[in-house]
């Protein structure tokens, strides 16, 4: 593909490696370092004059670092005079500040949108925002792709049991992304209602729908503490499910989340590759990944020749 740059970040090298062997691309050569007062200096090592510059950077580990050196790379490829940068963000920092949900709290979404316009994207490329209305923070053009394609081909390739499965979103806002994957699977859905008396702590759940004698796989945007899937495991078996699995887009997996899931009656926690998992994996036997490098590959060359990306929504690309 004639002038196309990729650049990654250094919040998930092995994601942007992953995309560029799909691309059969050589990453961009690019210098990020700190200085002794922890400012972030970013150097890039080759030309991307009129050049089609992709950066890669997920929101994840050191967040407001990893942050403020996409902003620097925007920034200096932009002035390098490419002719267009998109930000390619697996997981989207500050996604879940969308909304002023009590007086005087701010909207940290759209700061960040603001920041990256600011900094020259042209475009952005994400996953599975955590409420689909971001998009509307932008005016440049966002791609929010699905990441449920390849969920749902991991649910026909891995349980056995799947045509007797029941679909089970852990709060009442994913609603909608488990009704689609349980028309898509043609089997039932249900849902748990959570209130929380603050912030990363639930106080009571209720089920709604039967999950007797049926494998239950709970879906979800994102995990951070996994203190509600958790929950919702130990109620989906208390309420007579056989087995319980747990598929999310994002695995933050902060503070007692590992320990967590290790002593919950999960059969496997499933999450994708928007955010590393490699240490993860070593603590908790139950985490699997879904690899989703070929989903952001396929969007960044069908951006770049300027075909639709619909088709990602739908479909995994061969």
């Amino acid at each position: 593909m004639p002038n196309i740059v990729l650049f990654s970040g250094s919040s998930h090298h092995d994601l942007s490696q992953r995309v560029a062997d799909r691309l059969g691309l050589e990453l961009g050569k690019v210098i990020t370092k700190k200085f002794s007062n922890q400012e972030t200096c970013v150097e890039i090592g080759e030309s991307v004059r009129g050049e089609d510059v992709y950066i890669i950077q997920s929101g994840c580990g050191e967040i407001n670092d990893n942050l403020m050196e996409l902003l620097i790379m925007i920034n200096a490829c932009k002035i390098a005079s490419s002719s267009r940068v998109t930000a390619v963000i697996p997981c989207f920092p500050y996604a879940r500040q969308d909304k002023k949900d009590k007086s005087r709290a701010p909207i940290s979404a759209k700061l960040v949108a603001n920041m990256l316009s600011v900094a020259g994207a042209d475009h952005i490329i994400t996953m599975d925002l955590h409420a689909s209305q971001i998009q509307g923070f932008f005016d440049i053009a966002v791609d929010n792709l699905y990441a449920e394609p390849a969920v749902l081909q991991w649910i026909r390739e891995n349980i056995p049991e799947w045509k007797n499965c029941i679909i089970v979103s852990p709060d009442a806002g994913g609603a909608k992304r488990v009704t689609s994957i349980a028309d898509r699977l043609n089997v039932e859905f249900a849902l748990i209602h959570k209130e929380r008396k603050k912030a990363n702590e639930v106080d009571r759940m209720v089920l709604v729908g039967d999950v007797k004698d049926r494998v239950a796989i709970l879906v979800d945007d994102m995990a951070d503490t996994c203190g509600t899937i958790c929950h919702a495991a130990d109620k989906l078996i208390s309420a007579g499910a056989i087995k319980v699995y747990a598929i999310l887009t994002h695995g933050i997996f902060s503070g007692p989340a590992i320990s967590r899931i290790n002593s919950a009656p999960f059969e496997a926690v499933v999450v994708t590759n928007t955010i590393p998992q490699e240490e993860k994996m070593k603590q908790c036997p139950k985490i699997q990944v879904i690899d989703i490098s070929m989903i952001l590959a396929e969007a960044i060359r069908r951006t770049h020749n300027g075909e639709s990306v619909s088709y990602l929504f739908s479909h995994v690309p061969l």
